[in-house]
């Protein structure tokens, strides 16, 4: 936790329940090294307080009235903006969330989950991964992969500049493996693997690893049911 010693990680949260935001709330500022900067009722709402409050994470609720999360998400990183958006949901199959993934969003959470997976999730974030449960990963994404195998054109090209480890790493990375997990199966060091991520996410200029298993599913590196190429 060193690393968050010299500052606090700012939040906004943003949901169309008051009693859910204040739930949140009062976790978060329990915790030395989080602060909650703000609150937004609603996503054209937390759009503009994104601009000028500029926190570093946005607890975002999916399903709002008027702009939702999945097109909040959307405009905070068309912004160009540094804040980080974790997508919260009530269902961990809810398909508005493979939206919020494409994006732009760095993650996702289930609502009624443990408040110490939120506090965690917030603090990985803002380190600069993302957020990827493998159980819940594998499901999601089966089922984008089912969904949108019609839709999305094969993007191979994006892939052509990784090299054999680099693909080893993306494929690795859709199972939701942590950097020390592919470490341990690779058999190399975790700042290999670190410098590996940052490669696949510059040749592909992507922003973080759930787009980077977003474009994997969609390049066909790997298919619905786990398989891979």
């Amino acid at each position: 936790m060193g690393a968050h010693s010299m500052r606090a990680i700012r939040v906004l949260l943003v949901d169309d329940q008051p009693m859910i935001r204040t739930g949140f709330r009062l976790i978060l500022e329990a915790e030395p090294d989080i602060t909650v900067v703000g609150e937004s009722p609603d996503g054209e709402r937390a759009v503009a307080d994104t601009r000028e409050l500029r926190p570093d994470i946005v607890l975002m609720d999916i399903r709002m009235p008027g702009t939702d999360g999945v097109e909040a998400t959307r405009r905070i990183v068309a912004d160009g903006s540094a804040s980080r958006v974790i997508i919260l949901t009530t269902f961990d199959l809810d398909a508005h969330v493979v939206d919020a993934l494409r994006a732009g969003a760095s993650g996702f959470l289930v609502k009624d989950g443990p408040a110490d997976s939120l506090v965690e999730a917030i603090r990985t974030v803002d380190a600069g991964d993302a957020v990827l449960s493998p159980r819940v990963t594998h499901r999601l994404l089966d089922r984008f992969a089912r969904l949108a195998d019609a839709t999305i054109p094969p993007v191979p090209s994006r892939l052509a500049a990784l090299t054999g480890r680099e693909l080893d790493v993306l494929r690795a990375l859709t199972r939701g493996l942590s950097n020390a997990e592919i470490a341990h199966e690779l058999g190399v060091g975790e700042t290999t693997v670190k410098t590996h991520v940052a490669h696949i996410l510059d040749k592909c200029d992507l922003r973080d690893r759930v787009q980077a298993v977003i474009l994997a599913y969609d390049s066909g590196l790997v298919v619905p049911g786990g398989g891979q190429r």
